[in-house]
């Protein structure tokens, strides 16, 4: 099949296109058709290295949109020719996190494209588990563009954070791909949205995604903003999804007993926090990990509802990967990147 892999650590140009086997699958597994495969930061990281032991030559992709190929033995309730998405998170199915439906606390717990093989590739596999038949009302692409964003969005705002109608929420990065899918959640569970990017292009898509006040941080300081817009009260929940350096200004916007859920850590790895001021104020610092099957499950229906819409940004072809990844090093995406298989 045909797939693009990097055989060592290092930059974009370490990916190339080549020529590898065809997954085989076991009883209990699905072989799905890639028609698209969605990027994520995480992609990056992989490919520029994690510290971790990974399968080389290695495909990365976690967010797999195509047709089922194959189905093994055991496996009842999906038919070859299906259109489907896989569920990103991997775990064991059995541990107490598990059964509970907080997948993603397993301590085996894995995602696609990370430590196995994704989808920038012909054909991916995966257990029948974690493979979702879905509606045509999307296409491939926009499909491709759902699973690791809304449901990470949603593991943080509805599992998490605990958001409520009538609260008010900061969501970061609104032209990013788990931006523009928290904007969406935040307004789904009744709260006031406020968004941040660097252009007013991204700020537009924020607004049009329902988003009530955008703040260009390039033009003000969003913590004086923020405050202005909350009577200098401050916000419930801050979704903090870039990493340590904006940890100081985040906490200046959150209200007392405030909560500031957080996933990224793209500035770093280590944050500075003047802990006197978390006790007194009685925030909460939450720490997630995208999420578990039953919270994709609930995330799924909405999408299939409509009430939650992918928002892509461009398309590539699986050749054009380093391109792509490039694109989002760059931040110029408004949306998620997606390779079209």
């Amino acid at each position: 099949m045909k797939a693009v892999y990097f055989k060592e650590h290092g930059g974009p140009e370490k990916l190339q296109a080549g020529e590898m086997s065809e997954p085989k699958i076991g009883p209990d597994e699905v072989l799905v058709r890639v028609r698209a495969c969605a990027l994520n930061h995480l992609d990056i990281w992989v490919r520029q290295g994690l510290g971790m032991s990974i399968e080389m030559p290695h495909i990365s992709g976690s967010d797999i949109a195509g047709l089922v190929a194959d189905v093994g033995g055991n496996v009842k309730h999906i038919r070859t020719g299906q259109q489907v998405v896989i569920a990103p998170g991997i775990s064991c199915g059995q541990c107490e996190h598990c059964v509970g439906g907080n997948d993603s606390q397993c301590v085996t717990f894995d995602i696609m494209g990370m430590r196995r093989q994704g989808g920038y590739a012909g054909f991916a596999k995966a257990h029948a588990k974690d493979v979702h038949p879905v509606s045509s009302r999307l296409g491939f692409e926009e499909w491709a563009a759902v699973p690791l964003v809304f449901l990470t969005a949603w593991h943080m705002l509805v599992t998490r954070a605990r958001l409520a109608p009538g609260e008010t929420v900061l969501v970061h990065a609104a032209g990013s791909g788990v931006g523009s899918a928290a904007i969406q959640v935040a307004r789904l569970c009744g709260a006031r949205v406020l968004t941040t990017a660097g252009s007013d292009e991204k700020l537009d898509l924020g607004k049009r995604l329902g988003a009530d006040v955008c703040i260009n941080y390039d033009r003000e300081d969003f913590v004086t903003r923020t405050l202005k817009e909350t009577s200098a009260r401050g916000v419930d929940v801050v979704f903090e999804h870039i990493g340590p350096e904006m940890w100081p200004k985040n906490l200046r916007c959150l209200a007392r007993g405030g909560r500031m859920v957080f996933c990224g850590a793209t500035t770093g790895a280590e944050a500075k926090v003047d802990v006197r001021m978390v006790f007194v104020n009685q925030q909460s610092l939450i720490g997630c990990y995208m999420g578990g099957k039953r919270e994709f499950i609930e995330m799924l229906r909405q999408v299939e509802a409509g009430k939650l819409r992918p928002v892509v940004d461009r398309r590539y072809t699986l050749q054009e990967a380093a391109m792509a990844q490039q694109r989002m090093l760059d931040r110029k995406n408004l949306g998620k990147i997606v390779l079209v298989v």
